[in-house]
């Protein structure tokens, strides 16, 4: 089995030449994807500053892998974008300011000019839209940055769909996100541990619950799992990326979801501060996670990608998870890559 297709990860550089460690991956065992990024943390280049670069980047990338590849960015629109209009791009709007407009007036050709963008320069991939209701106005990580189409359920799906419809035009996938919901929360999971037990709200759930239930319209690609704790609904106190019963039981389960679920960046910080980076992807696969976000953006890592494989590759040789469990996240992440 093809273990590394189980993995997005990020790297340094702006090209992959010969020696860097993405290049001999990419031609010999190659993850899912790619996830790239404008600036590093502490406002450096990572992988492209302007489209020409991007282009060049993500052209390579696709002629030295071996098989397909995802390459993914977070085009959010607004504040959380990596191909922003000062370095050349196309000016984008926050999901708040679409909001608050029709989503066939405004979000469906928002969406569309910015998706004609991605595939312009080799993007297939958008960590978007983002299906969190604007419950909580102090919110640190949603509300702050304008990332929330609204706190009304029918009107935030009905601008997720027309995200997604938007970008299908032009073959490119989406993800939603947080899942179960992180727009009532009080914290940043990128920082460190986020309760939502007492702020969380069921209706959180109604963006999912509708565009699952259309999917046969208009397919939904893939979720992203929140790193976000909730004892109310499951009180091991797991974070939903790790959680078996919120991706098992109530997003596969209980919402019927059967696309690509994604986690969020296993080295944010309500992960890798209290669980470490392989207990962490052992933790997600077994939880029912099919694709495994390493940013290598908020650290270093170059040997990630080869330890998360032993890591999944661990559990079956203890068997502690089953091989038909596997292929099957493999064959969600193929039909991604194809869609």
């Amino acid at each position: 089995m093809k273990l590394s297709r189980m993995f997005l990860v990020g790297f340094d550089g702006c090209t992959v030449k010969q020696g860097h460690w993405l290049r001999k991956a990419l031609e010999t065992s190659p993850p899912a994807g790619v996830i790239l990024f404008d600036k590093n943390i502490d406002g450096t280049e990572q992988n492209f500053s302007s489209p020409e670069q991007l282009k060049e980047l993500t052209a390579e990338l696709a002629d030295v892998a071996a098989e397909s590849l995802l390459i993914a960015v977070d085009q959010e629109g607004g504040r959380v974008c990596r191909l922003k209009e000062q370095a050349g791009f196309l000016r984008t709007k926050t999901a708040a300011e679409l909001g608050r407009q029709s989503p066939e007036k405004a979000t469906l050709p928002a969406a569309e000019a910015m998706a004609a963008e991605l595939a312009e320069y080799g993007i297939n991939l958008n960590l978007a839209p983002v299906a969190d209701l604007n419950l909580n106005p102090d919110n640190p990580i949603i509300a702050r940055y304008e990332r929330s189409f609204g706190f009304d359920p029918d009107a935030v799906a009905a601008h997720c769909q027309a995200v997604i419809q938007g970008h299908h035009k032009y073959g490119v996938a989406c993800c939603l996100k947080h899942f179960p919901g992180h727009g009532s929360a009080s914290g940043d999971s990128h920082l460190g541990f986020v309760d939502i037990s007492n702020d969380w709200k069921e209706k959180e759930l109604e963006p999912y619950r509708i565009m699952i239930g259309q999917s046969r319209i208009n397919r939904i690609d893939a979720v992203m799992t929140a790193h976000v704790v909730h004892y109310g609904l499951d009180p091991s106190g797991l974070p939903a990326t790790l959680s078996p019963v919120m991706i098992n039981t109530l997003l596969r389960n209980d919402l019927e979801f059967d696309g690509v679920i994604i986690t969020d960046d296993l080295q944010m910080q309500a992960i890798a501060s209290r669980y470490g980076y392989r207990e962490a992807v052992r933790r997600a696969v077994l939880a029912g996670a099919d694709l495994l976000i390493v940013g290598n953006n908020l650290e270093r890592n170059p040997d990630a990608l080869e330890q998360g494989v032993r890591a999944v590759q661990d559990l079956l040789d203890q068997g502690r998870i089953s091989e038909e469990r596997v292929r099957a996240s493999l064959r969600r992440v193929e039909l991604l890559l194809h869609f």
